[in-house]
């Protein structure tokens, strides 16, 4: 900012001006036109006080009480007296003077707020979504941070199982509380068209202690609605999995998004492409195993997992998985009617070794040696045991004719979600086939749908690039003196899912589920859920665990209290 010689004589008029009468003035600076001002208004800087000091005012008080006597003279003796002129130039000179330091210190106090101002510009800071969103000031670089805790409590007040056999431990639920998900992580842009995120979860594993990588991907955004990226990430299946848990309606997912997409680790290497629109959503990824060993779709032989490849794992399991969603119907934000389609196919690897046996003879839940397994868990968020289990569908030796072994599974998927207003219903129906040695047509199915109302007006948000449910805005947060109650939801469903075909015995279940949710804040929501199986059937079941469920009448009351950002 450079100011003309004009703006500055401007500047020094009024400071000799105002001088004379009175102790301090604050000048202003207009930032676009560069005139200085007086008083201060939209737009314009504050660039100081300029204040007489102590002998300016001893000069000035000294002439006015001159000036003073003199008058009183006056009037005493009725006649004119005239000030000196040496006092007149006195009070001349020093008013130039003071005109020329006030001159200096504005040239100086304007050098010094352009610094200021060119400082603040080089990094921008600003909070989206609650976390602190760091921008460089050309727009090629932006930095934020990421993270969520979820604390939940389950208390089961029905659990009828059977008594356990052998040496088995107990089949009853447990009660008690945890640290569902606990992640940090970091994400943004470099250069405009790129961007990255990576997030770790510290409580991570399906009923373990293992913690791991959830995203770690790098991504081209080709055009706005378009993009690829590579890394590990999300498989593009199904409404409810696409969805953040952060934005999910119940605590946890329901049973066959669980049990054919979330259980055997949705987050896996490799690369994936996607087209976004308000009214249209297309996915695509070709991906390999996920990074870690927990997982049911670990095929490794070693403890890393897929970390590592070594000592005759054997070839990485891959998939090709794709979805397709859209709002065919759409009013506004509010009403709308979204539809979509998901199909994959995974091959699976299963290792033998030179006597025909799975090279690491894997759990009743599969992967650790090769294989595969497909189980499910009724909703619980602190025991999370597997009521229902097909145990691994790699079974025997090579040479044995009864031998049963995957070789791949293909994956379909159909959705619908409606919201109006206050009120949404959401469903899905998926199916997965078995395809391998002594398999001829084995499938398992599964379907949900659950129906929601806001009490206090809001809507369920939608993610565009998602194509599922985003976060929800309380129309007012909560305030301790009553002005304002958060967001209060009600929600009711239906959960199905059978993993009974052909020679799998991996058994079959139904539930209800009742949620009461309370968004407080946009970043801290509380759930509340009652869950309550109907019929669960494991008879058949080689496992005794899973067959300690035949016919077991449960329910349980659950809490999840949510911060993130």
């Amino acid at each position: 900012m450079k100011l003309s010689k004009l703006t500055l004589a401007l500047a020094t008029i009024l400071g000799t001006g105002a001088s004379s009468t009175i102790f301090a003035l604050d000048l202003y600076v207009d930032r676009k036109t560069e005139q200085i001002y007086a008083t201060p208004g939209p737009g314009r800087v504050h660039l100081g006080s300029f204040v007489k000091d102590d002998a300016a005012a001893k000069t000035t008080g000294s002439t006015s009480n001159k000036t003073s006597e003199r008058i009183n003279d006056k009037t005493a003796d009725n006649a004119a007296e005239k000030p000196e002129p040496a006092d007149i130039a006195a009070v001349r000179k020093d008013i130039e003077m003071k005109a020329k330091m006030r001159e200096a210190r504005l040239v100086s106090d304007i050098g010094s707020l352009e610094e200021r101002v060119k400082e603040s510009e080089k990094v921008h800071i600003e909070f989206h979504d609650g976390a602190p969103h760091f921008s460089s000031k050309d727009g090629n670089f932006t930095f934020a941070v990421n993270g969520r805790a979820q604390v939940g409590s389950q208390y089961n007040f029905i659990n009828e199982v059977a008594p356990p056999t052998g040496n088995n431990t107990p089949n009853e639920w447990n009660s008690g509380a945890t640290l569902r998900r606990a992640r940090l992580g970091v994400e943004g842009t470099f250069f405009k068209i790129w961007d990255y995120k990576f997030e770790y979860d510290f409580s991570r594993g399906n009923g373990s202690v293992t913690a791991g990588i959830t995203d770690a991907f790098v991504r081209l955004n080709v055009t706005k609605p378009f993009s690829v990226k590579v890394g590990s990430f999300k498989e593009p299946f199904s409404l409810e999995e696409a969805a953040s848990n952060r934005f999910l309606t119940f605590i946890e997912r329901h049973m066959s998004v669980n049990s054919f997409v979330d259980n055997p680790n949705t987050y896996k290497t490799g690369i994936g492409a996607n087209y976004a629109v308000p009214r249209f959503q297309f996915g695509v990824a070709f991906q390999t195993e996920p990074v870690g060993p927990w997982s049911s779709a670990s095929t490794s032989v070693n403890n890393a997992g897929n970390q590592s490849r070594n000592n005759g794992s054997g070839d990485t399991s891959w998939e090709g998985i794709g979805r397709i969603s859209g709002r065919p119907w759409m009013e506004d934000e509010t009403k709308f009617l979204h539809v979509g389609i998901s199909a994959g196919h995974t091959d699976v690897n299963t290792q033998y070794t030179a006597a025909g046996d799975i090279a690491a003879t894997p759990s009743a839940q599969g992967g650790g040696g090769g294989g595969m397994a497909f189980f499910a868990f009724p909703g619980t968020n602190v025991d999370r045991t597997n009521m229902l289990n097909t145990g691994n569908l790699s079974v025997g030796n090579r040479n044995d004719p009864n031998a049963r072994r995957i070789d791949s599974y293909d994956r379909y998927g159909a959705e619908g979600w409606l919201v109006h207003g206050p009120f949404s219903v959401q469903g899905e129906y998926l199916r997965t086939n078995i395809n391998g040695l002594g398999y001829d047509n084995e499938h398992f199915t599964g379907y949900y749908g659950f129906a929601s109302y806001f009490l206090t007006g809001e809507s369920k948000a939608y993610h565009v690039r998602n194509g599922a449910a985003n976060r929800i805005k309380p129309k007012q947060n909560f305030q301790w003196n009553g002005s304002g109650w958060g967001a209060w939801e009600i929600a009711a469903g239906y959960d199905y899912i059978n993993l009974n075909s052909g020679v799998v015995r991996g058994g079959k279940a139904d539930m209800v589920r009742f949620a009461l949710n309370w968004y407080p804040h946009p970043n801290v929501k509380l759930q509340n859920n009652i869950i309550y199986t109907l019929n669960v059937d494991t008879s058949g079941s080689p496992i005794a665990r899973t067959a300690g469920f035949n016919n077991a009448d449960l329910a349980a009351f659950l809490t999840q209290l949510q911060f993130d950002f």
